[in-house]
């Protein structure tokens, strides 16, 4: 696959990252004003680095737009000439509406939006997908690229604002979480290295249980809750702390925010 991400960043890196040790690329073009801080990305077969977007359009048939959400309407009609009925505009901007850049590229054009985390830099995103009428022929192509980067699932629209906070928002509720449980590893006598190894591994375990099995969360903990034992005293104390209630609330809170400031670019 030809592609170009326009604005590497630190998401447009991690996608980047992603594709070339997965060997998802034919060739890859990333884009920056500031080249120098690509240099990592040097030397590698295929890759190229330019500060010109339109020439890597020219050159690529998928585009993944990862740049700050005030640049892309000037990017995107800087780039509009250029684009072809071979080309798939991938966008990975919150808040930033399919209609909005129908608008700006003609919604002839294969439109689709993106929502990925930064676990895509190893292999391991959890990528929402929605498209324009358009684009619904080439949610395949997006889906082929992003299952070779973690998972997908397709959502409409209207859900997308959500599916930020789950998922995108999601990789900092849930480093806090693995760094409370080194916290209370060290203190139950581990050093820090251990403790954090201790929290990355468990935290991993169960999510592959799941992903696995198919199971819903309770089913695994049941298997881990004996009468009277340490586990179930453990969640309860957690519980009547508020664990749950506050982890929730929490990402109303984000959910809230988020749509205040698509309100206030309206």
């Amino acid at each position: 696959m030809k592609i170009a991400i326009i604005g590497t960043g630190n998401l447009g890196r991690s996608i980047a990252k992603g594709l070339i040790i997965n060997n998802a690329i034919t060739s890859l073009y990333l884009t920056r004003r500031g080249l120098e801080a690509l240099q990592e990305f040097e030397g590698y077969k295929n890759v190229h680095l330019t500060a010109d977007n339109s020439k890597a359009v020219q050159n690529s048939d998928i585009l993944i737009f990862a740049v700050q959400p005030a640049h892309l309407q000037s990017i995107l009609e800087s780039i509009a000439s250029h684009l072809t009925e071979k080309h798939i505009v991938i966008s990975t901007i919150t808040g930033f509406s399919i209609s909005k850049i129908e608008s700006i590229v003609g919604a002839q054009n294969y439109i689709i939006r993106a929502m990925p985390n930064t676990a895509i830099a190893v292999g391991k995103s959890m990528t929402c997908l929605c498209s324009n009428q358009t684009g619904k022929s080439r949610l395949s192509v997006a889906e082929a690229i992003f299952n070779r980067l973690g998972a997908t699932i397709c959502i409409p629209e209207e859900q997308m604002q959500a599916a930020t906070v789950v998922c995108a928002s999601g990789i900092a509720f849930w480093m806090r979480l693995i760094r409370a449980t080194t916290q209370a590893a060290i203190q139950l006598g581990f050093d820090a290295k251990e403790a954090q190894r201790l929290a990355m591994h468990t935290s991993e375990g169960a999510a592959q249980l799941l992903i696995q099995n198919g199971h819903h969360p309770e089913e695994e903990i049941d298997k881990v809750t004996t009468p009277m034992g340490c586990t179930i005293e453990g969640l309860n104390e957690m519980e009547h702390k508020g664990l749950s209630s506050s982890l929730i609330q929490g990402m109303v809170a984000s959910f809230q925010k988020i749509n205040a400031i698509k309100t206030n670019q309206v």
